[in-house]
């Protein structure tokens, strides 16, 4: 029924990992086919391109919905329908990336406004750049880069506009940030007219009920324990919860609980619970949590 795009590259890995959590895996020949399948009847085909393409692909209607930045979609100006932000990148979920506008550490601006016209950046958002700088009313000349945009400083440019996350590689560079033009997340964006047909929007519907639950369940656990009547309210001091922890009466007078807890944390919890007076503690993998 849809026609899905995923995007190729840095977000390649994650995207099918996430699918995969979602219980809709892709498929492929090889891991450099750019065509797969999803066992589900609410998905027609799958392919993999750049997600610079995927915004006007899936405007222009080649694609039903599809997985791309919002940093794509700024820059190509694609009218599509944002379906759910997908907080994950590259590092790990919940980790966005940022466009920004770096110069040398020894150049004198500390912010974009403060940037001389004339200016030379080298991007790959050159349409962002240049709508950012148009609203600032300064002039400068920005040029298309092809990769390693942070070489061409300062030899060939002033400055350039790139992506990252934490800025490490453009200080190991000698760079300096000091402008954020937009902050960017992957996002699952839909086809306008597609979005519109009834049958076709349920589909989608399920897909994002799918796939947030996955994003929700990454770095989480199910804790399961049992404990004793007199000493349920000091367990109950311990427990973490999304909302409330599930208690349940046991046969013999006691109680069991169930809650859901960062993984990360798990290590000092169990202890805590069995020093509260826990008993039967298990600790489960979660694959979906939906609200």
């Amino acid at each position: 029924m849809l026609k899905l795009v995923i995007p190729k590259g840095s977000l390649e890995a994650q995207t099918l990992r996430l699918f995969e959590e979602a219980d809709l895996r892709v498929r492929r020949g090889s891991d450099r086919d750019y065509h797969g399948t999803i066992d589900d009847d609410r998905v027609e085909r799958v392919s993999i391109l750049r997600p610079q393409e995927i915004p006007l692909y899936v405007q222009d209607g080649l694609f039903d919905l599809g997985i791309t930045g919002q940093d794509w979609i700024a820059e190509t100006g694609a009218d599509v329908e944002v379906l759910t932000a997908l907080t994950y990148a590259k590092s790990g979920t919940g980790h966005g990336t940022r466009i920004v506008l770096a110069v040398p550490n020894e150049h004198p601006a500390n912010s974009a406004s403060q940037i001389p016209a004339g200016t030379r950046i080298s991007t790959e958002f050159v349409e962002l750049t240049k709508r950012h700088f148009a609203e600032l009313g300064i002039d400068v000349r920005v040029s298309w880069s092809f990769g390693a945009t942070e070489a061409k400083v300062p030899e060939i440019v002033d400055a350039i506009v790139d992506v990252t996350e934490t800025g490490s590689t453009l200080r190991a560079h000698g760079m300096k940030i000091i402008d954020t033009l937009l902050e960017s997340d992957p996002v699952l964006v839909a086809n306008r007219e597609a979005a519109a047909d009834l049958a076709k929007r349920a589909a989608m519907d399920d897909l994002v009920t799918l796939l947030r639950g996955a994003l929700e369940a990454e770095g989480r656990v199910l804790i399961k324990l049992n404990v004793a009547a007199d000493r349920l309210d000091e367990v109950l001091k311990v427990v973490p919860s999304m909302k409330s922890p599930t208690v349940a009466p046991l046969s013999d007078g006691g109680f069991a609980i169930e809650t859901v807890a960062d993984k990360r944390g798990v290590n000092r919890l169990i202890p805590q619970l069995k020093a509260a007076g826990a008993t039967d503690i298990l600790e489960l993998p979660i694959s979906k949590i939906v609200p």
